[in-house]
């Protein structure tokens, strides 16, 4: 089980700007390896003599001519420019395999990383060795042991984090699971979650409640002149507010998905089509603050770690329309029906949670189905898939 661990660092600022410079060099050399492929790529085109770019091929070439051209690459590891044109390679293999977009060129203050092979860097306790500066120190120790992979050290606002990715077989961190059935999902608005136990979680909204500040500190930025010590500061306030949104919910998410998938083994979700739903200017906003995406990843791989399975219902299954007492379906059901009453068999439903009973019965029989009985183990993740994938926390 292939797994992460992000941990926040504790560094000096002879450390912080060691790092801001790592990350500036692992950005110029994905920017620069970006740029030569793109160059090489019409060439190759022009004249098929010539030899297609590749990630190997273009770490070559930058080894060869950093040190007269590019010498303060020099002040980092190696690592910093090495892994980053890696990276790319990933990034063109995943485009031509139709699972991403074409790669774009990194902008400064966006994301900024570097990634470390498992021989440049060593972990002992709280603190963690870094090639070229020393030890630096963590606010907690890793918490997996087994083979560590790598690590990749990135900046979140004005914060430093570590995410040590680790291949390990022990999962005594993960609670006992208590394996109660199958349980339907149905994710709202209104409410994040709506279980087919009756349970509701809502959502945090933390996007929503602190958008006044989030628009106060937006109009102040665009009055400040770009670069000077005013705007600096005040850009700094906004991407914590912004960190401070996105911690909120996931903290929210990973509580959720860790209390769902402890506590039931077949769980029923819907295949959401979240890019039509954020069309809808009405609730578009809403529906980013509530995190679907996420709430999926989290649970695919949290699921995978105890042995459970994830049966997700297609988009168009009418989960709402359908009576979860007698199984007659509507034909039309507008979105501001929140309680309805079956013609058929005059049981009155709540939308969501009728909803929720039907992904449960949904995610039993599909799973009967595919594995011939119930709880039958790791058979099923997405209905007509088989296999769990990857148990991995990405980070």
């Amino acid at each position: 089980m292939i797994i992460a661990h992000k941990i926040a660092l504790a560094p000096n600022n002879k450390q912080a700007t060691h790092f801001a410079k790592a990350a500036g060099t692992a950005r110029f050399a994905y920017n620069w390896a970006l740029a030569e492929w793109q160059r090489q790529y019409q060439a190759w085109k022009e004249d098929n003599s010539l030899p297609r770019p590749s990630q190997d091929a273009l770490r070559r070439q930058l080894n060869a001519i950093k040190r007269e051209q590019f010498p303060w690459m020099l002040e980092v590891t190696k690592c910093a420019p090495q892994m980053a044109i890696m990276q790319l390679g990933e990034a063109f293999k995943n485009f031509f395999a139709g699972r991403a977009k074409y790669p774009t060129f990194r902008k400064k203050g966006v994301r900024d990383r570097f990634s470390l092979t498992n021989d440049q860097f060593r972990v002992e306790g709280s603190r963690i060795r870094i090639p070229n500066l020393g030890w630096v120190r963590m606010r907690e120790s890793l918490r997996f042991t087994g083979k560590i992979l790598s690590a990749t050290v990135s900046r979140v606002a004005d914060r430093w984090f570590v995410s040590i990715t680790v291949d390990t077989q022990d999962d005594s961190h993960l609670p006992k699971a208590e394996n109660q059935g199958a349980v339907g999902v149905d994710l709202g608005v209104s409410a994040l979650a709506t279980l087919s136990t009756g349970e509701t979680i809502p959502g945090p909204k933390a996007h929503t409640a602190l958008l006044k500040r989030l628009k106060r500190l937006s109009r102040s930025l665009s009055r400040k002149q770009k670069g000077s010590a005013n705007w600096r500061k005040t850009n700094a306030k906004l991407a914590r507010l912004h960190a401070r949104i996105a911690n909120i919910r996931a903290n929210t998410l990973h509580k959720l998905t860790s209390d769902v998938t402890r506590r039931f083994h077949t769980i029923g979700i819907e295949d959401l089509n979240v890019r039509g739903m954020m069309s809808n200017r009405h609730l578009a906003r809403s529906i980013a603050d509530m995190g679907f995406f996420e709430f999926r990843r989290q649970l695919d791989y949290k699921a995978a770690q105890r042995g459970g399975l994830v049966v997700v219902a297609d988009r168009w299954y009418p989960s709402s329309k359908t009576c979860s007492a007698c199984g007659s379906v509507q034909k039309e059901m507008p979105l501001s029906m929140r309680q309805w009453t079956c013609p058929d068999c005059r049981t009155t439903h709540d939308r969501d949670l009728n909803a929720a009973r039907n992904l449960a019965t949904y995610a039993v029989s599909s799973t009967v189905s595919a594995c011939g009985e119930e709880g039958a183990g790791r058979c099923l993740q997405k209905h007509g898939e088989t296999g769990l994938g990857e148990a991995g926390n990405q980070h």
